[in-house]
């Protein structure tokens, strides 16, 4: 499990680019971000190694080329958004909405029992 949060995208866009790699294989996925040319790609791509890395100091005695790891569940959250003013006509101002979202990937054994 590997968590991120506070990721300045939208969740809309960040989801996009999650559900290319959900339920993929662990290698598959990380060859699919590695060049996927959208911002959020990078983010979930370290995000996926860093959740490698945890499953690896939690099963130390499990070689992680037989584990055959897959992601398992991806869900992306919205997080706080900041405020700001855009100048309009006639002295107004618009509201803009920066959002940022909060990713949490699983990643789970597909040859052991979980």
């Amino acid at each position: 499990v590997a968590k991120l949060n506070h990721v300045p995208t939208s969740p809309q866009k960040m989801r996009i680019v999650v559900d290319m790699i959900r339920g993929q294989k662990v290698n598959k996925a990380l060859g699919i971000l590695k060049y996927e040319p959208k911002v959020g790609a990078r983010h979930v791509e370290k995000l996926l190694l860093s959740a490698i890395a945890n499953w690896q100091n939690k099963n130390e005695d499990v070689k992680l080329e037989d584990a055959d790891l897959y992601v398992k569940t991806v869900t992306v959250d919205g997080g706080s958004s900041l405020k700001r003013l855009r100048p309009a006509p006639q002295g107004r101002g618009h509201r803009i909405l920066k959002r940022s979202n909060h990713i949490t990937l699983v990643v789970a054994s597909a040859t052991a029992p979980t």
